[in-house]
């Protein structure tokens, strides 16, 4: 005979956890009906049946208004997502036949995206080929509210405006570096002062954190740069430059020395050396982490990146 039970089997079940994230998530019990295709009247019964089973009143239901959560309705929901994504792990390593696999969403700043998604994109694509990795590029403010929300799994950072309630893995770190038109008058200098380019143009590229790093860098050297144009695109920052508009503060180089118009560009060291940029693998601390997003942050560890 089978040892009892030390604790009662719970009252709920994973399917009105799933349909009450639905309504939390769609804002309306309709809407989140029509995305798990079941009836209006299901899905509000299902909701129901869990209020009386929590002895809680869990959300409001108005025609008009939607769905609002109680205090208690939210902390279900955060505490039900965990639960629904346990059981679908458990799922995936029992019918998976020892494979990883599922989805994992990559979170990446653009100027990182070149050199971070390729290995992860090929090698640990290879390695692991029922894992399903999709990308999204962001700004880092972004980045971090998909973190929060559960929309990406990862995200390749710099390691600045950083939310600090964050798992991260430290990986690599760059220089920031100038960036000069072929014709510039230090362009032939094998190293450049920030108060000699200081009096000329800069060409910002505006996107947090790289706006915000490149001003400091400025800043804690007394110094106030004269911006000419800001552009949240890299290229487009070395297509100025190239055409003379103004310079650069750039901390991720690329091999090719010209610019997507085929002008030539120089990078110099900045003398004395600004402090080097981190570049950080970040995950959110209050969910699980997946075997398969573990596996890619362990593979992520091991890649010999640059510096």
């Amino acid at each position: 005979m089978a040892e009892p039970l030390d604790a009662p089997l719970p009252g709920f079940t994973l399917r009105q956890l799933a349909y009450f994230v639905a309504a939390a998530d769609e804002g309306t019990i309709t809407a989140a009906a029509e995305v798990l295709r079941v009836s209006p009247s299901a899905m509000s019964d299902a909701i129901t049946e869990l209020e009386s089973v929590m002895r809680e009143r869990l959300c409001v239901r108005r025609r008009a208004h939607g769905l609002t959560l109680t205090p208690a309705g939210a902390q279900l929901v955060r505490h039900a997502r965990l639960m629904l994504a346990e059981a679908e792990e458990l799922r995936r390593s029992i019918g998976g036949g020892g494979q990883l696999s599922g989805p994992v969403v990559i979170g990446c700043y653009p100027t990182l995206a070149p050199t971070v998604l390729p290995p992860l994109l090929q090698d640990f694509a290879e390695l692991h080929p029922h894992i399903e990795l999709s990308i999204r590029e962001a700004t880092q403010d972004r980045l971090a509210e998909d973190l929060a929300s559960g929309r990406i799994d990862v995200a390749f950072v710099y390691d600045m405006l950083v939310p600090g309630d964050t798992e991260r893995a430290r990986l690599y770190e760059l220089q920031a570096h100038a960036l000069l038109a072929a014709d510039h008058p230090l362009a032939g200098r094998a190293s450049v002062r920030l108060d000699e380019l200081v009096g000329d143009d800069l060409i910002l590229l505006d996107a947090p954190p790289s706006s915000e790093h490149t001003l400091s860098v400025f800043a804690e050297r007394g110094l106030h740069p004269r911006i000419r144009h800001r552009t949240a695109s890299y290229e487009v920052v070395r297509t100025l430059v190239a055409r003379g508009l103004g310079y650069g503060v750039l901390v991720t180089r690329v091999a090719n020395p010209e610019s997507y118009e085929g002008l030539p560009l120089v990078t110099k060291t900045i003398v004395p050396p600004v402090r080097p940029v981190a570049i950080d693998m970040i995950w959110a601390p209050d969910r699980p982490v997946p075997a398969r997003t573990r596996a890619l942050i362990e593979f992520a560890r091991g890649v010999p990146w640059p510096s």
